[in-house]
């Protein structure tokens, strides 16, 4: 029950985040680390299962274990928890709202407009970025909020196939709610940059909102969905960037 074994979950399940988390401070990387390992099995759990209500047990469990942390209580032994517990301790109890964020994934509940989708990915994409954000000494809550909906709207609408075929995607959704999802994005994105000074740089590697993030929902808002893919090159190219920088914003 080791930190290497979140370690290498993110950097084969999360490399964005991974390849950011490599520029934080070092004694700041293991709780970066064990929290995106985390993030990944909380949204990985109601997809374990396809019926909902043993789907809702397996995320209920994660619930329950990270309130008990919260008040407390050692995990049970276990690959992601056991190293949390040490990074983390009781304020691990304060991520008990990444998992409930993600009942609605496991009821398979498709949304029925925009106005829905934006408070889910605040929730889940938001209250990641505010948690990783507040380990390395961020405090400026509504900055942090805009950058992640602008990160979380262009992960969701890169993720919108496989989620539609999953029955999580919108109910309805043409190019006009595609676009409006691109242009609230562009909307967080552009009120992170105008505030970035609020943000130290230390904190950087926590806002970071993946590779072309930006230049993803520009053409999204323009033309829809069928952008480029990120290239390797690409990806290596904006990490190096962050590093070289600490430029977060978009």
């Amino acid at each position: 029950m080791t930190l290497e074994v979140c370690t290498e979950a993110v950097r084969q399940q999360d490399p964005d985040r991974f390849g950011a988390a490599l520029v934080a401070p070092p004694k700041s990387r293991p709780g970066l680390i064990t929290l995106y390992a985390l993030n990944l099995e909380i949204a990985r759990a109601p997809f374990q299962s396809a019926e909902p209500m043993l789907a809702e047990m397996r995320l209920q469990w994660w619930v329950d274990r990270l309130a008990e942390m919260g008040r407390g209580t050692a995990p049970p032994l276990h690959d992601v928890l056991t190293p949390l517990w040490q990074e983390w301790g009781s304020e691990a109890g304060a991520l008990v709202g990444l998992a409930e964020a993600r009942r609605r994934d496991a009821g398979r509940d498709a949304f029925d407009s925009v106005d829905e989708v934006v408070p889910y990915i605040d929730a889940t994409a938001g209250g990641l970025m505010w948690a990783a954000a507040r380990h390395l000494g961020a405090k400026a809550q509504q900055v942090i909020a805009a950058q992640a909906r602008g990160a979380g709207i262009a992960a969701w609408l890169r993720a919108l196939p496989q989620l539609r075929a999953l029955g999580l995607g919108l109910r309805h959704d043409g190019a006009a709610e595609v676009q409006e999802l691109a242009r609230i994005g562009l909307q967080g994105f552009a009120t992170a940059r105008r505030q970035h000074r609020q943000v130290a740089r230390s904190a950087a590697a926590a806002l970071y909102p993946g590779p072309g993030a930006g230049a993803f929902l520009r053409g999204v808002a323009r033309s829809g969905l069928d952008q480029p893919p990120v290239t390797p090159f690409a990806r290596r190219g904006s990490l190096a960037w962050l590093a070289l920088t600490g430029r977060w914003w978009i």
